[in-house]
């Protein structure tokens, strides 16, 4: 079974334009909130140069290749985490998630509405980041009111290890930290994996530059990323989709002319793989 990379992001910055060249799904995407409700799933292969010399040299009957599901998740904004936004489903739908794709608008268009009527990345970032924190504080309280009591009384161990993981958590997201900065031992963590906590899931921020990118919102968002430890893949989502709907032989010579070796999605496939944690081993 392969492991889920939830994309989400506030409406309008590309998630669907994006989803719909990895996956070539066709799903709409539209210029106005709330395009995608139910969210979309796509199984994607994992591009990798190695399986086609191997396939080559030992002539298998089959290839199998690595793959990632990719979930195209409803757009959050601000007070999601209180249900704003049809927001409580949504963050319903990240916590059914392994990792999250995080896709931020580094582009100018007038054509295309801004929830928050200008570009901003860092902000952008900070209220999806803000109402993940919420949603999980809102979670610890909720744990730490059903268990600390029993842990309290001395004879529950595995209460008295969830209690003192959560509040160490707590501590975390108390201070606008996500759960996976908190620093805890492997025990720790699995006794957490219950509660399926949205900022402990392994992060990655696709900077969606467009045509017309700005360097400086691509600077800022790789700033941002640095201090989490959080990769940064920025692609032109739309320019992505024109290339995934080519013909192989123009989609060649398209790159070329572009200097470019591959599809920018295939960074982004690749780099929710190695969030993910998988490795890739070969067998014949």
């Amino acid at each position: 079974m392969s492991l889920k990379c939830g994309i989400v992001g506030l409406p309008n910055v590309g998630k669907s334009t994006l989803f719909n060249a990895i996956t070539k799904a066709g799903i709409a995407a539209q210029n106005y909130p709330f395009c995608t409700i139910e969210p979309n799933v796509g199984i994607v292969e994992v591009p990798d140069l190695r399986l086609e010399v191997i396939a080559e040299i030992a002539q298998p009957q089959k290839v199998v290749p690595a793959v990632v599901e990719f979930v195209d998740i409803a757009g959050l904004v601000a007070g999601a985490s209180k249900g704003e936004g049809l927001g409580n489903k949504f963050l319903a739908n990240i916590r059914e998630t392994d990792a999250i794709a995080h896709v931020v608008r580094c582009f100018d268009d007038a054509n295309v509405v801004h929830v928050a009527g200008k570009v901003d990345p860092v902000s952008d970032i900070e209220t999806i980041n803000t109402e993940l924190a919420l949603a999980d504080l809102e979670s610890v309280e909720r744990q730490l009111g059903k268990y600390e009591k029993v842990a309290q009384a001395g004879g529950d161990k595995e209460a008295q290890r969830l209690v003192a993981a959560l509040k160490k958590v707590r501590t975390v997201l108390d201070r606008g930290g996500p759960a996976r900065s908190a620093e805890l031992s492997r025990e720790e963590r699995a006794v957490l994996q219950p509660v399926f906590l949205l900022t402990m899931k392994p992060s990655m921020y696709v900077a969606n530059v467009g045509e017309n990118g700005s360097r400086a919102a691509l600077e800022a968002v790789a700033a941002y990323a640095r201090q989490e430890g959080a990769p940064v893949v920025p692609i032109s989502a739309a320019l992505e989709s024109q290339i995934a709907d080519m013909s192989d032989e123009d989609k060649k010579l398209f790159l070329e002319d572009m200097g470019m070796d591959e599809p920018g999605l295939n960074r982004v496939v690749r780099a929710a793989y190695q969030l993910l944690g998988l490795q890739t081993y070969f067998t014949a």
